[in-house]
């Protein structure tokens, strides 16, 4: 088979770049991971979620030894989140301009060289609040240059009718992830230190990098580095501002992320200084909310053939609400675990239905940016909101956050009837109601299958 045919496989590798054409292969939930490359990529991103995960928890509970003050503590997720919302954009525009491959073997390195960093420093005892913060930071820069290339690339390794079921299972693999990391990463750091989890973490990397090295994208997927990377952004914004599906699914998340952050902000608070428990029972509780994601992942497919989109995320929006306020007042350790588990239930439900919806909303030659566009509001969301409920929380109380979240929360659905995220699934890759300016159009003249850069391919309306 030709490097030029829809589909290129590599001979010594035996992964398979899909095009937006391949035909349906099943309806099963576990489909994606019946094709080389996608489940190659699905181990490697599962193992160094776990990594991550770990990371995590150690740097907050680092966090909660080194300061006692709730803005500091929330400033973590604030430092984890902000990178996306300085260079989302940035990196939407690198993910279409450059070959997605290299652009992820950069940033990896970059993750790992910061992890590194940071894991001798702290064996050394040389990390400080501030330290901590920047290098929570320097991470955060990697993994918002890494995200748009990274979701870019699910289309190109399941066929257009698997991308549902494949973004389910990348949100499976983030959150079994979540489940096992967390208390693995706890356990770890009461056994031998935080330096541990750090180190471990840089090491999870090395594995995504050697699937990538391995991977040899299909040529006539590599994007051009010819047009300026501002024309690039102000390309994915004009196209944002007159695509209604896609506009829809961003004023969903930048109205639903600010409140739901108080969770993820305020747990290491709440474990630490209200349940007194140690960085393994903060670990266990984290573990739950992944261990519910997982258990929602699996029956999400089922779920989506019976419900709209639209009441998937009304209902999962009520269910997150009513955990967010539940923590608010419950002080059980075994009850705590019951609600983070429905908690996580909801949350794949709301995270899955909003990433599918914005990958189906684009054609492949916009999708970096269209993803960037997203990652943007829902990182910029969580970076205010943690900011936000961590002022709560230090003039009025851990319950009083918690309460006025759950209640944005249920407020929040209000938008459901003005911007419906239905028409985000439909199967059309061609935005008839894109309108691009005269001089993109000039500068990349219509072809027969429509408007777009020369020589990018996009499928005809349907007959």
């Amino acid at each position: 088979m030709s490097t030029s045919s829809p589909i290129y496989r590599d001979a010594r590798v035996g992964f398979q770049s899909m095009s937006d054409h391949e035909p349906v292969s099943s309806a099963s939930a576990w489909a994606p991971l019946r094709r080389p490359l996608f489940r190659a990529l699905w181990i490697a991103s599962l193992t160094s979620s776990i990594g991550t995960w770990m990371h995590e928890v150690g740097a907050v509970w680092l966090m909660t030894s080194l300061t006692s003050s709730p803005v500091m503590v929330a400033l973590m997720q604030t430092a984890a989140s902000l990178p996306i919302v300085l260079l989302a954009l940035p990196a939407g525009a690198v993910a279409d301009l450059l070959d997605r491959r290299t652009v992820l073997l950069f940033t990896q390195g970059w993750m790992l060289l910061s992890a590194t960093v940071l894991s001798v420093l702290t064996v050394l005892d040389a990390t400080t609040p501030w330290l901590l913060l920047i290098l929570t930071f320097a991470l955060g820069t990697g993994a918002a240059m890494n995200a748009p290339a990274w979701q870019a690339t699910t289309p190109e390794a399941v066929p257009r009718a698997d991308l549902p079921a494949a973004v389910a299972l990348t949100g499976m693999s983030l959150n079994i992830a979540r489940a096992v990391g967390p208390a693995v990463g706890g356990a770890l750091v009461v056994a031998t230190g935080v330096w541990a989890v750090f180190l471990l973490n840089a090491a999870s990397f090395l594995g995504v990098m050697a699937i990538l090295y391995r991977w040899r994208r299909a040529t006539h997927q590599k994007q051009s580095s010819s047009k300026p990377v501002l024309s690039t952004i102000r390309e994915g914004i004009l196209y944002a501002s007159q695509a209604p599906a896609l506009r829809a699914v961003l004023v969903r998340t930048g109205l639903f992320v600010p409140f739901a952050s108080a969770l993820w902000a305020l747990l290491p608070l709440l474990v630490r200084y209200e349940v007194n428990l140690n960085c393994y029972g903060y670990g266990t509780l984290f573990g739950c909310l992944g261990m519910g994601a997982v258990i929602g992942a699996v029956f999400l497919p089922k779920l989506r053939s019976h419900f709209s989109t639209d009441t998937l995320v009304g209902g999962a929006t009520v269910v997150f609400a009513a955990a967010t306020a539940a923590l608010a007042e419950v002080r059980n350790f075994g009850l705590l675990c019951s609600i983070m588990v429905v908690g996580g239930m909801a949350w794949i439900t709301l995270m899955a239905s909003f990433n599918v919806a914005t990958q189906t909303a684009v054609p492949s030659w916009i999708r970096a940016r269209a993803l960037a566009l997203y990652l943007l509001v829902f990182h910029g969301g969580m970076a205010a909101g943690s900011v936000l409920w961590g002022a709560v929380t230090q003039h009025a109380g851990i319950a009083v956050a918690l309460f006025g979240a759950a209640g944005g929360l249920l407020v929040s659905l209000m938008t459901m009837a003005r911007y419906p995220l239905e028409g985000s699934e439909q199967p059309d890759l061609s935005p008839s109601t894109y309108r691009p300016n005269r001089a993109v159009e000039r500068r990349y003249p219509p072809t027969r299958f429509g408007w777009g850069p020369s020589g990018d391919v996009r499928a005809p309306a349907p007959l």
